[in-house]
């Protein structure tokens, strides 16, 4: 009933603007749809919200910072007006699709002068002050998100659906109008599926798990588990299964990702070996019909610091996105502000210590580094003095955000692999999934704000 007013109400509101249905005022709807009638302009979701920022432990992908519902997280604001309705056009008969949205009235679109508003958007929580609107045409205005939908998820899962789950895509697409999750496989860094021979097999299937920390100071994003992935065990040193990050070669190869491997700047004169014990997820997702883009946040630690720093032995985590962002020559949407790739020779290593540290700086391959965020992050991980005998290298927590066009079906495959040999490992954690509907999103790789 309540809906059903609703759409009588815009109805009514666009007859009275305009009488008449033309080629020009569809033309004019589509317009307004974008820049006028304070829409949102780029947005046009009809409503703003927080900060694009992660959401802490329960909270369900960010709902402090905007997160919608409909199962993740969704971060708005930063628009020009973000009023959204008041645009002139005439919405003809229920049968019509006057904003092109692919949803008509008897389709349950709620507003058909407005491509952001209808079954396909996300709801987005309304800014104080601001005019609030159903964005997701479901009847009620500023939700609250569905509770996360990880808990339980053993650390051993076989089934690549729940890594989706553990980083807060919650929701499964129900075909092309309906956004959330299309599918999950588990993949090799290339997008390759697991080495056929069974025992090479059971060891990529140990590069791949479920934690609810990692060690005693490192926390999740959201939820109630976060995904890890490694190019040993992707387990902590108490975790059944747990092989030492110092030695643990698993013995396949792999191909590298389109537009790899990807030199550091920082190491000239650098040749990063093959693939070696690659693991990764690969993720097919349809956005929904409001978004402009997306965010995660992941964990980088090395076992190669600070002894191969500038080497051969070069690991990687990798964040793929197909197809490719705009302006982009591959797929690859996580790295620093200088170019670099999210390696061992990257200048994102943070998390590490030496003799003299803190206040003094660390010395590896040539290059300093700053280890500003001391050891603490490393004990208890395997990758710290307490179990390792001394520190290696972790970037601590940071965000990838990525541009993405509203209803479109990508891939975003998460991936870590050794190179040049499979000895010393890598391990990332991957938490925080949310959906962005701020204009202006860029590619880029960032600390996560306090």
């Amino acid at each position: 009933m309540r809906m059903a007013m609703q759409y009588s109400e815009g109805r009514q509101l666009g007859r009275r603007l305009v009488v008449g249905l033309s080629l020009a005022l569809i033309a004019a709807c589509n317009a307004g749809a974008e820049n006028s009638g304070g829409a949102g302009a780029t947005d046009a979701t009809g409503g703003t919200g927080g900060v694009n920022a992660g959401g802490g432990p329960g909270q369900g992908g960010g709902q402090a910072q905007g997160a919608g519902g409909e199962g993740a997280g969704f971060a708005s604001g930063g628009f020009s007006s973000g009023e959204g309705g008041g645009i002139i056009c005439s919405p003809g008969t229920p049968s019509d699709d006057i904003d092109g949205d692919g949803f008509t009235e008897d389709d349950g679109d709620c507003e058909d002068c407005d491509p952001n508003r209808n079954p396909n958007a996300i709801e987005v929580p309304t800014e104080p002050g601001k005019t609030p609107y159903d964005e997701n045409c479901d009847g009620q205005i500023d939700e609250l998100p569905p509770p996360p939908c990880d808990a339980g998820i053993d650390l051993d899962e076989m089934d690549p659906m729940f890594a989706a789950k553990a980083v807060e895509i919650c929701k499964v697409s129900s075909g092309p109008n309906d956004w959330g999750l299309v599918s999950a496989e588990w993949v090799m860094a290339d997008g390759a599926p697991p080495p056929a021979d069974a025992t090479l097999a059971q060891r990529f299937h140990l590069g791949h798990g479920f934690v609810d920390d990692f060690g005693p100071n490192v926390d999740l994003r959201a939820g109630d588990r976060m995904l890890i992935l490694s190019s040993g065990t992707a387990r902590r040193p108490e975790d059944p299964g747990y092989q030492s990050v110092n030695g643990f070669s698993k013995g396949y190869q792999g191909g590298f990702a389109d537009g790899f491997p990807k030199e550091s700047p920082a190491c000239p004169g650098t040749t990063t070996g093959g693939v070696n014990d690659p693991t990764g997820v690969e993720l097919v997702l349809r956005a929904p019909s409001n978004a402009t883009g997306f965010s995660f946040d992941f964990d980088f630690y090395t076992f190669e610091w600070p002894g191969f720093i500038c080497s051969t032995f070069n690991d990687f985590f990798i964040a793929i996105q197909e197809p490719f962002p705009a302006g982009q020559l591959d797929g690859n949407i996580s790295f620093d502000s200088q170019g670099n790739p999210v390696s061992v020779n990257n200048a994102l290593l943070q998390v590490c210590g030496c003799p003299g540290n803190p206040p003094n700086p660390c010395e590896a391959g040539g290059k300093i580094f700053d280890c500003n965020l001391g050891n603490i992050e490393l004990i208890g991980t395997g990758f710290g003095f307490d179990t390792a005998g001394s520190d290696h290298g972790g970037t601590s927590w940071l965000r990838t955000t990525s541009v993405v066009n509203g209803g479109e079906e990508f891939h975003l495959r998460f991936a870590v692999h050794d190179s040049g040999d499979g000895v010393l490992d890598s391990t990332t954690l991957v938490d925080n999934f949310i959906w962005i509907a701020t204009p202006g999103t860029t590619v880029g790789t960032n600390p996560v704000p306090e």
